[in-house]
């Protein structure tokens, strides 16, 4: 049996206010377009893309620095589109 596909990047908060509700629910919705496992991860915190809960609790403000690990068949597409949303700002200023 293969092993499932991993691709894993690092990724910058760059919007104001950081990974709260309204970037953490579009980064959710994002995760589940793929069926890979996407988790995100700040120092010895992790959390699923896939919980807006969790990734709030991740406390990440503008500047946190976060390593997005996707594991799947479509892991590298998936880690594509979570730091296309990064870059984007998560469409805000």
């Amino acid at each position: 049996m293969a092993s499932a596909n991993v691709a894993e990047g690092i990724v910058e908060i760059k919007n104001r206010l950081g990974l709260h509700l309204r970037a953490a629910t579009v980064l959710v919705k994002t995760a589940g377009k793929f069926s890979s496992a996407i988790t995100l991860t700040r120092g010895k915190d992790r959390a699923s893309a896939r919980s807006v809960i969790g990734l709030m609790t991740l406390g990440a403000g503008v500047g946190s620095r976060l390593t997005v690990k996707a594991e799947g068949a479509d892991a590298e597409l998936a880690l594509e589109a979570v730091q296309a949303l990064f870059n984007d700002k998560f469409g805000e200023d």
